[in-house]
């Protein structure tokens, strides 16, 4: 079964990581499991004028691998081996893209994650991918 969990470093993606941790080891079967962190950098826009993409990537880069360290720690307690994909751009849709090119079974990920208000304005990252996926979705709160 591969499994595909995204994380944004929040209690909920990391209570996901923990499931899926649980959950490979009870199917005792032969899991992959891969970490995505996606950062959308819509945001740093007004920034790109003053500042090289070089140092934009630098820092998306950094705060993915900030917000994948439990995840990480999660799964190695777990005894899952895992991979890490990094990526930058609207978050639910390079989540979909990379289950559909991969073609993974399930999606595991947290039902709410850190951005609270932009939630209730523009629909969850979570709602988009349990709504758009082909695959089976699973929401750990």
């Amino acid at each position: 079964m591969k499994i595909l969990l995204p994380v944004d470093g929040s209690k909920s993606a990391l209570n996901a990581a923990k499931y899926v941790g649980k959950l490979a080891k009870d199917l005792r079967s032969k899991c992959t499991v891969t970490i995505i962190s996606v950062h959308d950098d819509i945001g740093l826009g007004h920034v790109k004028q003053f500042v090289s993409n070089s140092v934009i990537d630098d820092y998306l880069r950094e705060i993915s691998e900030k917000d994948l360290k439990g995840a990480q720690k999660a799964l190695d307690a777990a005894g899952v081996k895992h991979n890490m994909v990094i990526k930058r751009g609207n978050v639910a849709g390079e989540i979909l893209a990379l289950a559909n090119k991969e073609k993974f079974d399930l999606i595991v990920m947290g039902s709410k994650g850190r951005s609270g208000i932009l939630d209730a304005l523009m629909g969850s990252v979570a709602q988009k991918v349990s709504n758009s996926a082909k695959q089976a979705v699973l929401l750990v709160k």
